[in-house]
């Protein structure tokens, strides 16, 4: 994983270097940290299904592009008002929430770009930007976040499916579009790293919650126990910490099977579901 994050962020800078600004000084500070999980998938997959590092580097770059815009919004003070983000200020207390908005807004425009500058060859690019834009509008991410937000002020808290519904918008589509991004390039069958995708997302958000009750916020990078504090329905919340965790682990092992067509080939992947349960942020 830190070899495909340094490719990506390298990559990302040589980008970066044709802007200047304190929008673009924002987006480059924005992609910085993190585990770069996103980028990685997108890699892997790739090069499971034959495509080579230098053909899948700028999808790569893409999705972190997107996740991290999506960050940047996501901490802003009209949606979870967080002032601290992989362990540094958020954007909008580093600059102001004018900044934080065009930064975000110009990191989702870049990343359609990169993969429509991929060289890759048009099925895959057409491919890869439908189902992207899919995967973090209405369909995915920004539709699971309008339901995060409704949740907070319904008169009900959400049932366990209703907060799987919403987390595979809110976190799962981004995950599986990383995973199944390698076959779209080479023109192969998703499926399989569909369903890796659909069960890693779904373990790295029930994890995500373990961490809001368990984890050091100097580790974690952010704030901790905001949920609880809330009293918000969370994975946690109503299956309790130890069943949470039980089902995390389930998943990861749904996740590995589904890469049985992989072989050893997959061993990376594997390895990458198993750390979504262990990591400390």
């Amino acid at each position: 994983m830190p070899a495909a994050r340094a490719a990506v962020e390298e990559f990302l800078g040589g980008n970066f270097a044709r802007f200047d600004g304190k929008v673009a000084e924002a987006m480059a500070y924005a992609v910085k940290g993190g585990k770069g999980l996103r980028g990685f998938l997108v890699i892997e997959s790739a090069r499971v299904n034959g495509v080579a590092l230098e053909g899948a580097v700028a999808v790569a770059a893409a999705i972190e592009c997107i996740h991290a815009y999506s960050l940047v919004h996501d901490d802003l003070p009209c949606m979870d008002d967080d002032d601290l983000r992989r362990g540094q200020p958020t954007v909008h207390r580093k600059w102001d929430e004018a900044t934080a908005v065009l930064a975000g807004d110009a990191l989702q425009a870049l990343a359609f770009e990169l993969v429509a500058d991929s060289g890759l060859p048009a099925e895959a690019t057409v491919d890869l930007i439908r189902n992207l834009a899919r995967a973090s509008g209405i369909e995915g991410m920004v539709g699971g976040q309008a339901k995060d937000i409704a949740a907070e002020t319904a008169e009900t808290p959400l049932t366990l499916d209703e907060i799987i519904d919403l987390q595979a918008g809110k976190t799962g589509a981004l995950i599986t579009w990383s995973a199944s991004a390698g076959a779209w390039m080479a023109g192969e069958n998703p499926s399989f790293l569909e369903d890796y995708g659909d069960a890693l997302g779904l373990a790295f958000q029930i994890w995500d919650d373990v961490l809001d009750v368990e984890g050091d916020a100097a580790l974690v990078g952010k704030a901790v126990g905001k949920d609880a504090d809330a009293g918000k329905a969370t994975f946690v919340s109503l299956l309790g910490l130890d069943e949470a965790k039980r089902r995390a682990e389930q998943l990861v092992t749904e996740a590995c099977d589904a890469l049985s067509i992989y072989g050893d080939d997959g061993e990376c992947l594997r390895q990458a579901a198993r750390f979504v349960i262990s990591r400390q942020n």
